[in-house]
């Protein structure tokens, strides 16, 4: 089968290019099983503590959509479980049919980070890493965590992004919008490292000088033609869901990044604490109409194919 011919089965094709899996059952997640964090982003997460399967996935998708394929991120586990976790996520791929691909951790900044990202290497569903700098937690503590170790400065933890750039590997990165100056120009160091931008560029500060602070980020790393962007996860930690609001930066980053860079994304089930799936994918076809009506394909499956590298044997 031809990617062309996905597009004619009557329903809109779609492939989720972030969202998580787990079963609680021989992975261990330390925020979701012991360690519950009141001051979670998102607020009270306490009921997607349980297992979250391809299933329940399948069937949170609205009607009129299929779901040919899925691209699963890592879960925050327990790091000496990140290569349990990708071969649990393998063997679920095979038994189940979903995720497409995988994006699991790696160890950036030590010894053994080769070797990890050797051995996930090993799964024919892992695609890239998502390992998080430090960052801080509001605007004006940003420069609390400048140069420290773990940091967007720390060259020792970039060096991940070497191993990652040497391997054919893509970086997922995620840090708030008041960090993604300093990502755009950590990248320069890596100019042929392929990045994946998680969740719209966390636009926590919703004032207008945050708002421009996150514009000018993303206008910085939308100058490096190797990053794209999902468009995913608008809740923030600063302020109630503002779905006009959230509307209008869908459109900002659609414009930004243009239609071939952006990729649709869910956070599922996370963002469903404060969102529905069909709700999220309702306000994704709002951006698309008015910001480049010719491209729902691109952005809700073409462009995922071509970023996470997926081929007609990856997706149904």
């Amino acid at each position: 089968m031809t990617l062309s011919a996905i597009s004619h089965s009557g329903e809109q094709p779609l492939i989720d290019c972030h969202h998580h899996f787990w079963a609680l059952a021989d992975i261990h997640y330390p925020w979701l099983s012991d360690q519950y964090d009141p001051h979670f982003f998102l607020g009270d997460y306490r009921r997607i503590c349980r297992p979250v399967l391809p299933d329940e996935l399948r069937a949170t998708v609205p009607a009129g959509y299929r779901l040919i394929g899925t691209v699963h991120c890592e879960a925050e586990v327990e790091r000496a479980q990140t290569l349990a976790e990708t071969r649990w996520i393998t063997g679920l791929a095979a038994q189940q049919g979903l995720p497409s691909a995988h994006v699991g951790w790696a160890p950036f900044g030590q010894e053994h980070c080769a070797a990890v990202l050797d051995a996930q290497c090993e799964s024919p569903l892992f695609r890239g890493v998502r390992a998080k700098p430090i960052t801080a937690s509001r605007p004006q503590h940003r420069e609390s965590v400048l140069n420290r170790p773990g940091s967007l400065q720390d060259a020792h933890w970039l060096s991940g992004l070497k191993l990652l750039q040497e391997r054919g590997l893509s970086w997922d990165l995620r840090v708030p919008a008041w960090h993604l100056q300093e990502a755009a120009q950590a990248l320069q160091g890596y100019p042929d490292l392929r990045v994946i931008l998680n969740h719209t560029g966390l636009p926590w500060d919703r004032s207008p000088a945050g708002l421009e602070q996150w514009r000018a980020g993303l206008t910085a790393l939308a100058a490096n033609p190797n990053v794209c962007i999902k468009l995913s996860e608008l809740g923030t930690p600063l302020q109630a869901w503002d779905r006009q609001q959230n509307l209008q930066l869908l459109c900002d980053a659609i414009r930004l990044f243009g239609p071939r860079r952006c990729l649709y994304a869910s956070n599922f089930p996370v963002a469903g604490i404060q969102v529905s799936y069909a709700d999220w994918l309702t306000m994704i076809e709002e951006a698309i109409a008015l910001t480049a009506p010719k491209a729902r394909d691109d952005i809700l499956w073409r462009n995922a194919c071509h970023w996470y590298r997926l081929s007609p044997a990856d997706i149904t």
